[in-house]
Order: C-alpha cells, then structure tokens, then sequence
C-alpha cells in the first residue's frame, strides 16, 4: 500500500494507513510517530491534514500528544475490550463466571495448538519463564496468579496473531477473582502447574495435539476447580451447576 493519498478526505485515509499499522503491529504502543513534517512527506498532504488525522487518532484512543516530547501510539483497544466485557459481567450474576471459563474453553485449545507451530526461540523464553515463576510462587497466590497470566498471554504471542492476545488478556482478566478462590482449593496450585508444565513441553516439542489435548486438560482442570471454589464461597451451592463442560 503506498502512503501517497490522493483522494477526498485525505486525513481520513492518514487515519486509516496509520490505524492499520497498529492493528497489524507495525505500530505498537510507546511507538513515537515522525512529526508533523516528515508526516506530510510521507503521506503528501499538508500538515494541516495530519493536524486534523492527528485529531482524530487521539479521539479514537490510538495516540497521545506528550508535552515536549512529540505523538506516541498508545494500545487502548484492550482496554476498551475488558470495559465492555467488564460491564457484561457487572449485568450479570455469578453464575455466568462459568460461561467464561466456557470462553477459554472454546479459545485456548487452538491458542496452544498455533502457538506449538508457530512458537520463535523469544516465545519459549518468556513461557519457560513463566513456569519457572510458577514453580517458585506456588504458595503466593497474587506472585503465582501474575506468572500464569504472563504463561497464558505467551501462548497467544506465540500464535504470531496480533489479536489474539488481546482477546485472550481481556477475558482472563475478568477471572481474577474467581482465579483467586481456585488457588485456595486443596491442591489446585499444583494441579494447574502440571498441566503448564504438559503444555509447555508440548509447544517445545512442537505438537499441536499434544498442545491442544494437554491445555483441554488444564481447563477441565480449571472448571472442576471453580465449581469447587465456588461451592466454598458460596456455602455449598453451585451456581455453574448448569453450564456445560
């Protein structure tokens, strides 16, 4: 795609050249745009139109004008995801925390699977990393809860798919509390850390199914754990009695 525009509304074609090249990770955030000159060269246009795209970038929550110091892309889409999932689950009652963890269910299989292919020698540093701050928090439930969102959120790096991992952050966000009670089930911790252990071996040895089996048996794992954490919460009455493995 050239960078050149000439048509209508030209800063709204500024807008979209640079929108994609967040989305598709071109840009990330922190990342400091050209300036409003070498802008206007890149694109052809006067500054007057990168002003006016500028505007509508940090409407749209993509940059941010830090004074004395120049535009910086900003990551706003994942956030703006957990509030809107966010606010589905303030609507909701307790029992849909299972229809969540269904969520993971239905993304994290094939998540482990890609990532077993498609994994670089950075992606399995950063899981061995994870396992082995696991291995060490095992009795520090917010140490060890941080680690296994950084193993989970490896795993979807590790697809080479710029959304994924967004998608997959912004759900298991939301399950920090319930994730809090399962690390107080007897023997959860240690269970789960098995099955990390399982996956991590897996996408080492570049097996999909292998991926794909052991994480559908880490999140079995995780739903017989909620059940039972909710159970104790709940002074025995299981609100994810109805919902479907």
């Amino acid at each position: 795609m050239t960078d050149v525009l000439q048509h209508r509304k030209l800063y709204e074609q500024v807008v979209e050249v640079i929108r994609r090249q967040i989305l598709a990770g071109e840009l990330t955030s922190g990342d400091q745009l050209p300036n409003e000159r070498s802008l206007g060269e890149r694109f052809g246009v006067s500054r007057t139109v990168i002003r006016e795209a500028m505007k509508t970038l940090i409407h749209n929550g993509l940059v941010e004008v830090r004074r004395g110091q120049g535009t910086f892309v900003i990551d706003s889409t994942a956030d703006a995801l957990k509030e809107s999932l966010r606010l589905m689950m303030g609507l909701a009652s307790e029992e849909h925390l299972g229809e969540m963890v269904e969520v993971r269910e239905i993304l994290e299989p094939e998540i482990a699977a890609r990532a077993a292919v498609r994994r670089s020698d950075d992606d399995l540093v950063a899981l061995r990393a994870a396992v082995a701050d696991m291995d060490r928090t095992l009795a520090d439930a917010r140490a060890f809860i941080e680690a296994d969102d950084r193993f989970h959120v490896a795993l979807a790096v590790a697809t080479q798919n710029h959304f994924v991992p967004r998608l997959l952050d912004s759900v298991v966000d939301l399950l920090q509390e319930l994730r809090g009670h399962i690390f107080t089930v007897s023997g959860g911790p240690h269970r789960g850390q098995q099955h990390h252990r399982e996956i991590l071996a897996a996408v080492e040895a570049g097996d999909p199914d292998a991926a794909r089996r052991a994480m559908l048996a880490h999140l079995a794992q995780v739903r017989e754990d909620s059940r039972q954490a909710l159970r104790e919460t709940t002074g025995g009455h299981d609100e994810t009695e109805g919902d479907t493995a």
